[in-house]
């Protein structure tokens, strides 16, 4: 989530607290899309007279959301519910939390600052039985199980985080229309793949556009190529010492991940513009090349926020769609790795309401509720799926609830002067034609540095 503070436009902190009987989105029992028996079991949960502070990373017209869905179960329980935020909340929840003035429930999007509250002490275990539930009900569920487990301050690893709004980054965008002109159809798989990219070029024209300009940031979006390409070559088990970095970054899985990618990114016939456009090409116009007439190209691998910078007027499902980046039909025993990201929910003070408020999480509707509203994505596989506001999201979902594997972002799993550093840097001198052995041993002397 690093990546995302160099995408959204910096906001004001704000901390108002939900107005009182505030007027409900959707009235309960009147869309039958919903799980409104789920309202009814929060109506038994009693919390008059008690407060509930909960402090995320969401502002702007996400936080707008995000309060649409807290009010249900404020409107339910009777509680006093306050939602706040901060242009700088990492900065802020460790303030608060050290301070000895935490909000109820943080929820934050980097595990990296999780295990660190956590280490000092300053989270409370959801328990063993929370940790089953999310195995049983999240697709890839023992997959989010591991990414909300955390070492407490004695060393010990204990359930902390709940998932909550995830996103997708196994995508691969595309034009309908210029698919059906060429007579392309959609690969299923990387072999399948390389053969179509084989064809377009067969037919003049240019597979991907790839855009890794992003002024402070530029080279991150590589290192989701990289880390989706890892989950399609090496079994998660290798990704997540990759992370760790108990597998050097030099390892030859590693290396064998990043000549992948370069052999796309520093092929001219690859590339719209050329290699030498990759750099140069921001990643907010990398997908225009998709609706010029000549298209500029037919591909563009870029998370599921992407469209947010598409042409105006493009509608999804029409103009534009995705498929999901395939995985080898040589590696079956890989299964189908999804990439993304997401928030965690943890309790920062341990209160009846926050309890309750990790247990209002485990019903489909406090999903729900947001999936009609846009921008979300769940793996909670009880939900809805007809809940979503979009085709585009509803096929999301369901290729994130059934994925085998869910990793979250590598980069942002790093320390800081590695996955916003020296894999940022290294992913530019990579298409710029360094060899990938050495771009790794580069990287892999930062880590060394930092030890």
């Amino acid at each position: 989530m690093r990546k995302s503070l160099f995408i959204g436009v910096a906001l004001a902190a704000v901390a108002l607290g939900a107005p009182a009987q505030a007027e409900l989105k959707f009235k309960p029992g009147e869309d039958a899309r919903f799980h409104w028996a789920d309202f009814e079991t929060l109506k038994k949960v009693d919390l008059k007279g008690q407060t509930l502070s909960i402090f995320g990373p969401w502002r702007g017209e996400d936080e707008a959301l995000v309060r649409s869905v807290l009010e249900y179960f404020s409107e339910a329980t009777g509680v006093d519910l306050k939602y706040s935020s901060s242009e700088n909340y990492e900065q802020q929840i460790v303030i608060d939390t050290q301070a000895g003035s935490p909000p109820d429930i943080a929820i934050l999007p980097q595990p990296g600052l999780i295990q660190d509250l956590a280490s000092k002490g300053l989270l409370t275990p959801l328990g063993d039985e929370t940790a089953a539930w999310v195995k049983d009900n999240y697709g890839a569920g023992q997959s989010w199980v591991d990414l909300g487990t955390f070492k407490d301050k004695d060393g010990k690893a204990g359930y902390f985080a709940f998932p909550y709004k995830a996103d997708v980054k196994s995508l691969v965008w595309y034009s309908p229309d210029n698919f059906e002109e060429a007579g392309y159809e959609v690969p299923k798989t990387q072999e399948e793949l390389q053969a179509l990219s084989e064809k377009i070029i067969a037919d003049g024209g240019t597979p991907w556009c790839i855009g890794l300009g992003s002024g402070g940031a530029t080279g991150w979006p590589a290192t989701d190529w990289v880390e989706d390409i890892m989950l399609r070559t090496q079994p998660p088990e290798t990704y997540d010492k990759w992370v760790k970095n108990e597998i050097p970054f030099n390892d030859p899985a590693v290396v064998g991940a990043l000549d992948i990618f370069a052999k796309i990114a520093t092929d001219d016939k690859m590339v719209s513009g050329g290699a030498a456009a990759v750099s140069a090409t921001d990643f907010r116009d990398s997908p225009k090349g998709l609706f010029s007439v000549p298209p500029k190209c037919y591909l563009h691998h870029q998370a599921s926020f992407i469209p947010s910078f598409f042409p105006e007027g493009t509608k999804l499902g029409q103009d534009a769609d995705f498929f999901y980046y395939p995985t080898y039909a040589s590696k079956p025993e890989l299964g189908t790795p999804v990439l993304g990201a997401g928030t965690l929910a943890m309790i920062t003070k341990d209160t009846k309401a926050s309890r309750a408020f990790i247990e209002f999480l485990k019903l489909p509707l406090a999903h729900e509720l947001w999936m009609a509203q846009g921008s979300f994505v769940t793996p909670f596989k009880s939900v809805n799926n007809d809940a979503y506001a979009s085709d585009a999201l509803k096929k999301q979902g369901e290729i994130l609830s059934g994925a085998s594997t869910f990793r979250f972002d590598g980069s942002d799993l790093m320390p800081g002067k590695i996955g916003a550093g020296a894999f940022w840097t290294g992913m530019i001198d990579l298409v710029g034609g360094k060899p990938a052995a050495d771009v790794a041993a580069d990287v892999q002397k930062s880590w060394d540095a930092i030890k």
